[in-house]
């Protein structure tokens, strides 16, 4: 997952977007990511860039096949970061080498970030291993 999500660095930012030549937004980079892993789901769609809860997102990630990691774990490529850019806003990150990939929408595109995840860190998802 890590090396499908740094091949959609430069995609363009599309808020629903889930095809990386039309443009991706967080959950769509995680799709991408997700069917390059053979996991196959139902992404959600329609949702607003600000709201959503904490509540769903967990039963939505364990129903697809992740583990909850606290914050403080340590990551692995692959991992899907939780984060909250503000109190009334949720994104995904991907781990990815030393830092992190996501749909940066102020930079409009796709980008990877070296270091530490930028924002705070809610949660770490891990996909279980069959």
């Amino acid at each position: 997952m890590a090396e499908k999500a740094m091949a959609l660095c430069g995609a363009a930012f599309r808020l629903h977007g889930r095809d990386e030549h039309d443009g991706l937004d967080c959950i769509g980079v995680a799709d991408q990511c997700l069917a390059a892993a053979g996991v196959e789901c139902r992404m959600p769609n329609g949702y607003s860039i600000r709201g959503g809860s904490e509540d769903s997102i967990n039963h939505f990630m364990a129903d697809i096949g992740f583990d909850r990691l606290t914050p403080e774990s340590e990551m692995c490529n692959g991992d899907f970061l939780l984060v909250r850019p503000s109190p009334v806003q949720w994104h995904f990150l991907i781990r990815a080498g030393n830092g992190f990939v996501h749909a940066h929408a102020g930079l409009g595109k796709v980008v990877f970030c070296p270091g530490d995840a930028p924002w705070p860190v809610v949660a770490i998802f891990r996909l279980k291993e069959a």
